[in-house]
């Protein structure tokens, strides 16, 4: 009866804090970080506020978890590379990197995070940038420094140009109606070609 009643208890706390992170998504959505208040966090959830502190140690500790969980490579971990190819790593590579252009695409939310980090100096925002970078050290470190050697840091001047320029094209095609270079980064087509670009250099680089 204990047991059922502890795990009755954690799976009610789950759920809470849920419905706190969804509230934040629902926000920004409807009102951008501005409207990223206590009170209407805590209303939009359909929760005491107290919860809020209980369960994240306050708001800002929330918006730090709701950022994270958005974050694309943040949640890239070693073990996302699956069963490792005899590539140095260049499978993984193109899978993350068409991954990343893929997400980012389809999460807005993530977008205006994205763009909250290029223009204010927040603590949670830093917070992400280093945890992105530490889990990126381990991937280069474990996957690709290996192959690469002497050359490694020209692997990785590489990627950040790749990254960066994903995270630009997404946001563009999601807040703009023209083309960009003449593709119609919208359309099934136009992101096609952007992705066999992405699979050419990786190949290439490779090379």
């Amino acid at each position: 009866m204990e047991q059922e009643t502890a795990v009755k208890t954690l799976r009610n706390k789950e759920k809470s804090k849920q419905k706190f992170l969804d509230a934040v998504e629902k926000i920004l959505h409807t009102k951008g970080f501005a409207g990223l208040k206590v009170n209407d966090i805590a209303r939009t959830a359909g929760l005491d506020k107290k919860l809020m502190y209980n369960y994240f140690g306050g708001k800002d500790e929330l918006i730090d978890e709701y950022i994270r969980s958005q974050d694309f490579w943040s949640n890239v971990k070693n073990e996302s590379a699956g069963p490792m190819v005899n590539d140095g790593g260049k499978t993984f590579s193109k899978t993350m990197l068409l991954s990343q252009f893929d997400y980012v695409f389809k999460n807005k939310e993530f977008q205006k995070i994205i763009l909250w980090g290029l223009i204010e100096n927040r603590k949670s925002l830093k917070k992400l940038a280093d945890n992105r970078e530490e889990n990126g050290a381990m991937l280069f470190e474990g996957i690709t420094d290996p192959h690469f050697k002497e050359n490694a840091k020209r692997y990785r001047a590489v990627i950040a140009l790749l990254i960066s320029g994903i995270y630009y094209l997404d946001i563009y095609a999601t807040t703009n109606d023209c083309t960009f270079c003449g593709l119609d980064l919208k359309s099934v087509a136009g992101r096609s070609e952007i992705e066999e670009a992405i699979s050419f250099l990786i190949d290439k680089t490779y090379e």
